[in-house]
C-alpha cells in the first residue's frame, strides 16, 4: 500500500492509502476506453470547376454525399484558372448549388470564401439528433 496524493491543489491536499500500481493500471484502462469511443473526423475534398457540366457535378455530388453519410466533413473547392478569376460569381453560384443539393445530409459550416485563386465551402454532416 502507498500513500498517494489524489488532489494536490485542494485545500487541504487530499491523500489516500491505496495500491499505486493498481490505481495507475485502472487509470490507463479508463484512458484506453475513452480513446476507443472517440470519433476521428476526416476532412475530404471535392474539387469543382466554374464551368462544370451537369453529369460531372452529379458525380462529385454523389461522392460528397457518400463522404457526409460516413461522417466525414467535406471541403468543396473551385480553382480558378487564367482569366476565370474575373468571374468569381460563377464559381460562387456553383458552390451554392452544391450546398443546396447536399442540404438534407449536411449543414454549411463555412459559406463560399475566396482564398487566393480558389474558392471553397465547408460542409459538415448533420447530427442524428436533429
Amino acid at each position: 500500500m502507498d500513500l498517494v496524493l489524489v488532489a494536490p491543489q485542494a485545500k487541504p491536499p487530499v491523500a489516500r492509502i491505496m495500491d499505486h500500481g493498481k490505481f495507475k493500471f485502472e487509470q490507463q484502462k479508463k484512458d484506453r476506453e475513452i480513446r476507443k469511443n472517440q470519433k476521428v473526423i476526416v476532412l475530404k475534398e471535392v474539387r469543382l470547376s466554374p464551368t462544370i457540366d451537369a453529369h460531372d457535378f452529379d458525380t462529385k455530388l454523389r461522392n460528397a454525399i457518400k463522404f457526409l453519410e460516413k461522417g466525414d466533413k467535406v471541403k468543396a473547392s473551385i480553382r480558378f484558372k487564367g482569366r476565370a478569376i474575373t468571374h468569381k460569381e460563377i464559381g460562387q453560384r456553383v458552390l451554392e448549388r452544391f450546398a443546396e443539393a447536399c442540404a438534407e445530409v449536411a449543414t454549411v459550416e463555412q459559406r463560399p470564401k475566396m482564398d487566393g485563386r480558389s474558392m471553397f465551402l465547408m460542409l459538415a454532416p448533420k447530427n442524428e439528433k436533429e
